[in-house]
């Protein structure tokens, strides 16, 4: 399968101005500017195959961000190769522009005062999309996302959930091949959130989009993405599955039992290490390797009502790499 979007040894730098504080600062800096370059993506090189769904992890500051405003062409790169759908991001020719789309989550194409629709038709006329292709995925995508009832309500007036339906339908009435989605859900209540992610999952099937996606909800990336790009100060450290990375990063599995009767403190600590303990629940630390040896022992040994094996949330695996450098 070809792939839609490659990056090889991307960089982007930015030099930027320090001022110390106070007129003395002011002055100083009026005669003697001093610079700093920042390194906000640093030699990184991948490539997304047509019809994935990846996702870009980092904490803020690492890179994310500016990466997707390169691969959309909104900045220039400071050096490295880029290809989206067969074109050079940053010559912002109008196959490329035709066949892209970035949505941010704290940024808003829609015009405030005017209800939805209007924007809508601002982008047909845009794109230039016919009349009747228009209204064909029109009719899909408010299908989907369930629009009908606030289409003709003024954007100020809608929720943030039907404000960020309503930005999504906006990016793809001119059916992108390729989605760059930047925190798409930041701010939506969990059952909005289950919603749209439902959405992408769906546009990408029918449509065989390819799809990357950065989001601080683990939820987002564990339900639409096998596959994960880990960023951290402008560096690639991972590139691979996501569960590849969590036998990797984390080479235990928790095992949670609940008893029929109260746990006697210190009873538990020969099966593994205790990562907590109720009255009638606890989980243990075990490596992967004597889980059900570990559970069979609990088995005979206390008298269980149930028991459960399972790898740490992602979000315990993210948090180590970036707090503990494991990958770096």
């Amino acid at each position: 399968m070809n792939a839609d979007i490659s990056v090889t040894r991307l960089c982007k730098y930015y030099r930027v101005h320090h001022k110390e504080p106070g007129f003395a600062g002011s002055l100083r800096s009026f005669f003697a500017r001093r610079y700093e370059t920042v390194r906000a993506v640093d030699d990184i090189s991948f490539e997304i195959r047509s019809g994935e769904i990846v996702g870009f992890l980092g904490p803020n500051g690492a890179g994310k961000t500016t990466t997707l405003k390169v691969l959309s062409g909104l900045l220039y790169p400071t050096t490295g190769d880029i290809s989206v759908g067969g074109h050079r991001s940053y010559d912002r020719k109008d196959q490329f522009l035709r066949g892209i789309t970035l949505v941010m989550g704290q940024k808003n194409q829609l015009i405030w005062d005017l209800p939805a629709l209007e924007s809508f038709e601002i982008n047909r006329a845009i794109f230039d999309i016919s009349r009747s292709d228009y209204l064909a995925v029109l009719k899909e995508l408010t299908d989907l996302l369930d629009l009908d009832p606030v289409l003709k309500k003024q954007v100020r007036k809608l929720s943030l959930g039907e404000r960020m339906k309503c930005e999504l339908a906006a990016a793809l009435l001119h059916r992108p091949k390729v989605l760059f989605l930047d925190e798409p859900t930041i701010g939506l209540d969990v059952t909005m959130q289950g919603r749209m992610r439902e959405f992408l999952a769906e546009y990408n099937k029918r449509h065989g989009a390819t799809i990357l996606l950065t989001s601080h909800y683990m939820a987002d990336v564990t339900a639409l993405c096998r596959r994960i790009l880990v960023i951290d100060h402008g560096h690639l450290i991972y590139d691979g599955a996501i569960d590849a990375l969590v036998e990797r990063v984390a080479p235990y599995k928790h095992v949670r039992i609940v008893t029929r009767r109260p746990i006697i403190a210190g009873e538990l600590e020969r099966f593994g290490e205790v990562l907590s303990m109720d009255t009638l629940e606890a989980t243990l630390v075990v490596p992967r390797d004597h889980t059900s040896g570990v559970a069979a022992e609990l088995l005979k040994a206390l008298p269980i009502e149930d028991v459960t094996i399972e790898d740490p949330a992602v979000e315990e695996i993210i948090s180590r790499i970036f707090t503990e450098k494991i990958l770096t």
